[in-house]
């Protein structure tokens, strides 16, 4: 039998209509989180010319 899926915020049951979140809250919680660079994916550094250079521009 397969466990009934939890919110990764609270670890409630989820609701069907904000799955995988149990509520609208905590999935606008998430979303802000997202945008506020609150989660970060990890990567290495970036290499020098893969980045905007305003001198090269000008």
């Amino acid at each position: 039998m397969m466990a009934k899926p939890t919110c990764p915020i609270c670890g409630d049951a989820t609701d069907p209509a904000y799955r995988p979140f149990c509520s609208a809250r905590h999935r606008d919680r998430d979303l802000l989180q997202w945008l506020g660079e609150g989660y970060r994916i990890p990567g290495g550094p970036a290499a020098p010319e893969g980045l905007d250079n305003p001198e090269e521009h000008d």
